[in-house]
């Protein structure tokens, strides 16, 4: 057996190469899957403040509950919600999985009222 011999040499390189390539991708899908999480709160979000402010007129409880479906609807949870004059402000929790770091939520918050 001669030291020198580079024999096998490229398919240990190959499957280290691979390697990097597999946690790279799943990298990269953490960081999508995080990103259109938080996407998807802030779009529930302003979807959810828009309704509650149209549902204004029958009152807080109407708003809220308003604001609640709308963000079900949108696989999404209603953190909290609570008006302040004629502006109705939403929290929304959107539960992003990250695998081996478990399940955290994208957050978002939005105001809605009228123009004025």
């Amino acid at each position: 057996m001669n030291l020198r011999d580079d024999e096998g040499v490229a398919t240990v390189l190959a499957c280290c190469v691979l390697a990097a390539i597999v946690m790279v991708t799943g990298g990269m899908l953490h960081v999508g899957s995080a990103v259109v999480a938080r996407h998807t709160a802030q779009s529930a979000a302003d979807l959810s403040a828009l309704g509650g402010a149209g549902a204004l007129d029958g009152g807080e409880a109407s708003a809220c509950a308003k604001s609640a479906a709308i963000a079900e609807r949108m696989r999404t949870v209603l953190a909290e919600c609570e008006v302040q004059g004629w502006d109705v402000v939403v929290e929304i929790r959107a539960p992003v999985l990250l695998s081996g770091f478990g399940i955290g939520d994208a957050r978002a918050s939005a105001r809605a009222g009228p123009v004025g």
